[in-house]
Parts: C-alpha cells; sequence; structure tokens
C-alpha cells in the first residue's frame, strides 16, 4: 500500500524548525509527497491532548493516509515507536496513548513494533525520533514499503484514562479537556449525554466560577462578547465567548470545572 499523504500532529510548536527538519527527510525520501499539518499547537508533552486531535481528524482522510504523531516525552526511553492501522488510516508514533482514543472508538486491525534500523535516518539522535525514525519509515511506506518488514508483531496499544463527565438525576458534571485555537473551551460532555436535556433558560452552564442559561446552536445566535454553551463539530459541549476567547476572558483552562444542570 503506497500514499502520497502524510500529516503531521507533533508538540513543536507552530514556528519550530523541527517540523521542517521532519519533512525535509521526507521529501527527500519522496518528493512527491502531500505534507498535510493537523496541528502543531499541542500544549508540551500533553499526550492526551495529541490523542484527541488525531481522533478528531485523521478518520476523514482517505483511506491509507499516513498519521505521524509526535508528542513524546518519553523519547529515547524504552517506550516502543509502532506502525498501527485503525479504519484504513495508518499511523506511526510511540506507543504512549497517542492512538488510544482511536483504538476505543475502532480496534487497530495491525500493530508492529518498527525495529528495522535499516529504514532508519543515521545517526539517530536520542532525542529526536520524529525526525530521524519516524519521518524516514513514513516516507519509505508512502512509497510501498510493506509495514511487515518494520519490525515484530506488537501485542496491544498503551492506554490512556479515559474517566469522562458523570451523569446524575438532573446534572452533567465534566471537566475542559482542550482549547482549541479561538480559545474555545472543549469539554468532555458529549452530544449523548446532552440528548433529552433541555435547551432553553431552564438550563444552567457553569464553567468553574461563571455561567450561562441555554444551549445554542451556534456562535452567533448571541451578540458579541456573551458567554454561550453550544455543541461543536466534534459532538462535544463548548463553552465559548462570541467573537472572543474564554480561555483569556474566564481565565480557565484544560481541567477546569463544567456542570449542566436542569
Amino acid at each position: 500500500m503506497s500514499s502520497t499523504i502524510i500529516t503531521l500532529t507533533t508538540d513543536f510548536g507552530v514556528s519550530s524548525p523541527y517540523v521542517a527538519a521532519m519533512k525535509g527527510v521526507m521529501l527527500a525520501i519522496n518528493p512527491a509527497l502531500q505534507i498535510v499539518d493537523i496541528t502543531h499547537a499541542i500544549p508540551p508533552q500533553q499526550i492526551a491532548l495529541g490523542a484527541m486531535a488525531l481522533a478528531d481528524t485523521t478518520l476523514l482522510f482517505p483511506a491509507g493516509t499516513i498519521h505521524i504523531a509526535v508528542v513524546d516525552p518519553g523519547v529515547g526511553s524504552s517506550r516502543a515507536i509502532i506502525y498501527a492501522e485503525i479504519a484504513e488510516q495508518r499511523f506511526v508514533c510511540p506507543d504512549n496513548g497517542l492512538l488510544s482514543r482511536l483504538a476505543d472508538r475502532q480496534p487497530p486491525t495491525k500493530i508492529i513494533h518498527i525495529t528495522a534500523e535499516q529504514y532508519f535516518r543515521q545517526p539517530v539522535a536520542p532525542t529526536f525520533h520524529g525526525r530521524d525514525i519516524m519521518a524516514p519509515v513514513a516516507a519509505r511506506l508512502s512509497l510501498g514499503l510493506d509495514p511487515d518488514q518494520l519490525g515484530p508483531a506488537h501485542l496491544e496499544l498503551q492506554k490512556l484514562a479515559w474517566p469522562g463527565a458523570t451523569r446524575m438525576a438532573n446534572r452533567i458534571e465534566g471537566k475542559v479537556v482542550a482549547v482549541d485555537s479561538f480559545g474555545n473551551l472543549i469539554t468532555d460532555i458529549t452530544r449523548d449525554m446532552l440528548a433529552d436535556v433541555p435547551t432553553d433558560e431552564s438550563v444552567t452552564v457553569r464553567c468553574d466560577e461563571h455561567e450561562t442559561q441555554c444551549i445554542f446552536k451556534t456562535y452567533a445566535d448571541q451578540p458579541p462578547m456573551t458567554l454561550v454553551a453550544l455543541i461543536g463539530s466534534n459532538d462535544q459541549l463548548e463553552i465559548a465567548i462570541v467573537d472572543d476567547s474564554a480561555k483569556i476572558m474566564l481565565g480557565v483552562g484544560v481541567g477546569a470545572p463544567v456542570e449542566v444542570c436542569w
């Protein structure tokens, strides 16, 4: 299987030269590649947020797309680097939980521990496996390298705990699990959990010490600078300031408690 598309998801930062280094390695091997940046703004070492980004985006790509993810606080340690196939998508990343949210939704059909050093860039820097292992391996996969040549089968993926929100009789308790590029607060309260919850003024959404009434359909349902709650495109409850950043205006971020009462 070959693919001309490779995506990149990292915690390197939007202006990092490390991203260009990885792209240079891949393009030197396969100049015909299409490289798509999913995000390089995962907060440093935040594996769970990387896992969420992969789960929210990668299944939208054409079958066979190769996805590299580098959120790797254990770089240089004994943690494995793996190749995995999930829902007709292919992944190259450290086995540290980055694929756990995807795997919860659909089990992998293949997992391989990448050990075949002949496909690595040499010498391998112990602190930059993204450039020296993941990038060249992904580029060679894009040219049709059989993934079975990369190493032995890997029995199972490392998992992260995803406790999620809790629903009671007339209340749901959750938390902020991510902040998007607009400063909107993404919670772990899902559309399904809110299916029979009222959306009018009888419902109150609290985030930390801030609260608002109603669950709206769009940001435009309220005027600028208004605090609103709505279900976002990823089917999770969001808390936003219309035309501004809820993160900045409310002074809260990942981990802040969220409560929906009716």
